[in-house]
């Protein structure tokens, strides 16, 4: 058995032999606080590349430092995704630490990391997810992998705890806010909180155990105590009355005797409803109508709809086209500015105009009060109401219980005005521009 020790005076000391010490003096990680910025990874969405802040890093017993920011190209989007990690790779055959890129299989988990003893030993710094297609690395691609050097005491997150850590090797988790140490197996908290919820084994409820109390030991105990429900026999009830008045009771029609077979009715109604056998018309009684009877003895067309119906278009007197209003009342259509207030322009959306499109169509039959069909119009030029409200126009149609159910078609005229003012401009420009061309031409 050799038994080797060093560094002495003049005895030469191997590489080896130096990492071995420094490695047992201080463990891999960066020279900072959990959390610091030193050879922090990030990515800030310029490129397939990422970002590491400077710092001061031990790995396996050799120390490394950068003094500024260094960029680290990451290798372009596989057909799935997949995740790179960014590495300080100790090479003893080479004499270097050097920043690396370990990259992922498409498809695959996080790849796996070359950590040997006396040969290369990658220390991780940071996971990078590639998306399908990524050209960019953002910073939500970049997760930190980063353990940090302690000294008797530690800091780390949960994800960071120091490897192949020793029995008893004490820290800050900063992920959970407690000190925890290792047990040989686990990590466990320093000083746990116990609480009634986290004792395990715990009993719902206590059944008390079996025991007796002394009369005089009870309080709140009553003076007298009512009976409970009970029976007695007849024969020991005492001071019962020989007869009894009888309580509320009622009898079946079938137990009565000596009862009458009919009854005169008394005051009563019945509903509609419940009458049986009732006629479904009656004829009408004698009456009469008064101010709806003409001449012929038919009754007149409500609201005077009698008379535009049957008058011709004839003189020379002043015109005006009818509206009805949604009560049915009849009213002439003003347009003189004494009838009007708050008047403005009014933007007309042309290009619906312009998609209007005309149809032929038939109405549908309808059912008359007497059950006889009303047969529809047939070949009726127009538009489709529904048509224009699409079209941007809904000032066109007119709605009924918040239905689309007609059109303005007195309207068509205003609408159409911004389709010709736009097209007689475009006629004047063209005209000016001919003239020009017949200038030059001549």
């Amino acid at each position: 058995m050799a038994i080797t020790s060093y560094p002495f005076d003049e005895q030469p000391v191997s590489e080896g032999q130096f990492s071995y010490l420094f490695r047992e003096l201080q463990s891999t990680g960066v020279a900072d606080q959990v959390g610091g910025s030193g050879f922090n990874t990030y990515g800030d969405s310029s490129g397939m590349q990422v970002k590491v802040a400077p710092g001061f890093a031990l790995v396996r017993g050799h120390a490394v430092q950068s003094t500024g920011t260094e960029t680290v190209t990451i290798a372009a989007a596989s057909t799935s995704a997949r995740v790179d990690r960014v590495v300080l790779r100790l090479d003893p055959a080479a004499n270097s630490i050097v920043l690396a890129v370990v990259q992922g299989s498409p498809g695959g988990g996080v790849p796996a990391l070359t950590q040997t003893d006396t040969g290369v030993y990658e220390f991780p710094l940071a996971q990078v997810s590639v998306a399908v297609g990524a050209a960019t690395i953002s910073a939500s691609a970049v997760t930190s992998e980063r353990r940090f050097t302690g000294n008797t005491v530690g800091g780390w997150t949960s994800t960071t705890r120091p490897q192949s850590p020793r029995i008893g090797r004490l820290g800050l988790n900063t992920s959970t806010n407690t000190w925890e140490y290792w047990t040989g197996s686990a990590w466990s908290a320093l000083a746990p909180t116990v609480t009634w919820a986290s004792i395990s084994g715990r009993p719902n409820e206590f059944a008390p155990g079996h025991h007796t109390h002394d009369w005089g030991d009870v309080i709140n105990k009553p003076t007298s105590f009512n009976p409970s429900t009970h029976t007695h026999d007849w024969a020991q009830v005492t001071g019962k009355p020989s007869t009894y008045a009888p309580s509320s009771h009622g009898h079946a029609w079938g137990e009565i005797s000596g009862k009458p077979s009919t009854f005169a009715p008394a005051s009563h109604s019945h509903s509609w409803a419940s009458i049986t056998s009732k006629p479904s018309t009656f004829p009408p009684s004698s009456h009469s109508h008064s101010g709806y009877l003409t001449s012929g003895s038919t009754i007149a067309w409500a609201n005077g709809s009698k008379k535009p119906h049957s008058n011709s278009a004839s003189g020379s007197g002043t015109w005006y086209a009818v509206w009805v209003e949604g009560d049915g009342t009849f009213c002439r259509n003003t347009s003189s500015i004494k009838f009007k207030e708050n008047v403005r322009d009014f933007d007309v959306n042309a290009e619906g105009v312009l998609a209007l499109r005309p149809v032929v169509y038939d109405r549908k039959d309808q059912i008359k009060e007497d059950g006889s069909v009303k047969e529809g119009r047939k070949d009726e030029v127009g538009l489709i109401a529904e048509e224009v409200e699409a079209a941007g126009l809904p000032w066109l149609v007119n709605y009924l219980d918040g239905e689309v159910d007609g059109l303005r078609y007195d309207l068509l005229g205003v609408a159409l005005l911004p389709v010709v003012q736009r097209q007689a401009a475009h006629l004047a420009d063209l005209e000016s521009r001919l003239a020009v061309l017949e200038s030059e031409a001549a």
